[in-house]
C-alpha cells in the first residue's frame, strides 16, 4: 500500500499507477444487501432461479454496487494521511463494460489522474479500473473526484 503524508507527495504522483487492490468476492448475500439498501430488486440481481435461465447464467451484481466497492478496494491500494478533511465530490465518466456474476472476484487498479487547486483546497481525481478475475473486459471504469479541504 502506498501512503501519502503530504500534498507535495501527492502532486508528484500525478499520472502514476498507484497500485492494485486485493481480490474481493462478490457474494449473493452482499448483492441482496445492496438490493435492500437501494430498493433495486430487479430479478437479474436477486432471483437466483430465474437468473440462472437468463442471459448471464446466474445473478449479477448491480452496476452501482460495483462502483460502490471503490472505497473498499482503494483501502488496500493507497491512503492519504494529510490533516484536512476529505469529501466525495462525485464521479466522472463511469462505464460498466462487463457484468459481475455472483461468485466472481474483482479487484481495483488505481491511477492518480489529476490534482488541481480549487477554492476549497485541492481536487483529486483517481481513475479506477475494476477487473473481474478470468474476464477480458473490466466490470467498471470510473474516475472518482475528491475534495481535499484546506484545514
Amino acid at each position: 500500500m502506498r501512503t501519502f503524508t503530504d500534498l507535495t507527495e501527492l502532486e508528484a504522483a500525478v499520472g502514476e499507477e498507484l497500485g492494485t487492490s486485493e481480490w474481493f468476492e462478490v457474494t449473493q448475500e452482499r448483492v441482496d444487501q445492496f438490493a435492500e439498501a437501494t430498493g433495486d430488486h430487479q430479478w437479474i440481481h436477486v432471483d437466483q432461479e430465474r437468473a440462472a435461465a437468463g442471459p448471464f447464467g446466474g445473478t449479477i451484481a448491480h452496476g452501482y454496487m460495483t462502483v460502490s466497492l471503490i472505497p473498499h478496494l482503494s483501502h488496500s491500494i493507497f491512503s492519504i494521511e494529510t490533516d484536512g478533511p476529505r469529501l466525495n465530490y462525485g464521479l466522472n465518466k463511469v462505464r460498466f463494460p462487463h457484468p459481475v456474476r455472483v461468485g466472481k472476484r474483482v479487484r481495483g487498479h488505481a491511477t492518480l489522474a489529476e490534482l488541481v487547486d480549487v477554492p476549497a483546497g485541492k481536487q483529486l481525481v483517481v481513475r479506477y479500473t475494476i477487473e473481474i478475475e478470468g474476464e477480458d473486459k473490466p466490470a467498471c471504469v470510473a474516475e472518482t473526484v475528491v475534495l481535499l479541504l484546506s484545514s
